[in-house]
């Protein structure tokens, strides 16, 4: 306990400059006695700390003591200090105090100006519990039993060895091993319904660099979007695969996976899209048209 207060003094110190005996008492909830004690304490332990009678007195720290034996160049702070800003969304309690005792000892003032969240609309705190059990899962090796919904198979149970979590393209996934499949595999965090987190640890494994050949093989596509939708066009294709036409339109022209998850893509555009190529895709997007009208007329 004693070691612990003995740190948050010399934090608190940095931040703030000096302080008085009172105001360290009243601040870490000891007496003023044991206040000095641990001057004392910090003193033998050869660090800079003295204290100043009269007026405008107090205890401090020699300047600069931390901040000339940093060996990482102030952008290099900022960026550190940037990122547990993001991190704060977690909400496990700590990010605040992280980031006082990283802003004094770095002696720099951590703006607030970036703010990450992982959770989906509505669903931050289930959200966030899952992020931080896979994040403590990887962290201390330990297994994972998870219910997943996979592409176009039933929902199932399997325990896996979670070893990364990796953000691509709009979406979450964590690298493990399934021990299901006795093979690597990306899960999608939406998709993993439930979570356990169980006592049993393994050896983490490095997760190669495979490709998912279970996918549907991609292939160029056009598609021609009018002006009134361009929104969505822009925010879901690279400025680079867009083509604006004379009158407005916009013409995209993208690498994208031949299956049912483009048709149902597709489709969510209604009528504001026209499939210029490949050709066959278009009687197959009218016949699953087609189909929903007939399923769905009264």
């Amino acid at each position: 306990m004693q070691e612990s207060r003995l740190f948050k003094i010399i934090y608190y110190l940095l931040d703030k400059g000096s302080a008085t005996a009172p105001e360290l008492a009243e601040r870490f909830e000891v007496s003023t006695r044991t206040i000095y004690r641990d001057m004392n304490a910090l003193s033998s332990a050869g660090i800079p700390v003295y204290a100043e009678a009269g007026r405008n007195g107090g205890i401090h720290l020699l300047d600069h003591f931390v901040l000339n034996k940093a060996i990482i160049s102030r952008a290099e702070k900022e960026k550190i200090l940037s990122a547990l800003q993001g991190l704060a969304v977690l909400n496990d309690g700590n990010e605040p105090d992280t980031l006082q005792k990283l802003s004094a000892l770095f002696q720099i003032e951590a703006v607030n100006w970036l703010e990450v969240d992982f959770s989906r609309w509505g669903e931050k705190p289930r959200d966030n519990h899952k992020f931080e059990t896979l994040k403590n899962a990887i962290i201390q090796h330990r297994c994972l039993k998870i219910k997943y919904a996979a592409s176009y198979k039933p929902v199932n149970d399997r325990v896996i060895q979670p070893l990364k979590l990796s953000y691509k393209s709009k979406d979450w996934y964590l690298k493990a091993f399934c021990s299901q499949k006795q093979d690597f595999r990306l899960f999608k965090l939406n998709r993993i319904l439930e979570w356990e987190l169980l006592n049993e640890c393994f050896v983490p494994r490095i997760f190669p660099d495979i490709q998912d050949t279970s996918q549907p093989a991609n292939d160029i596509t056009t598609l021609l979007f009018p002006g009134v939708v361009s929104y969505r066009v822009y925010d879901e294709f690279d400025m680079n695969q867009i083509q604006l036409t004379e009158n407005g339109d916009l013409l995209v022209t993208a690498d994208m996976p031949q299956d049912d998850w483009l048709i149902g893509y597709l489709l969510s555009f209604g009528t504001q899209v026209e499939i210029i190529e490949p050709l066959h895709l278009k009687k197959v997007l009218a016949d699953k048209a087609k189909a929903i009208y007939e399923k769905n007329s009264i």
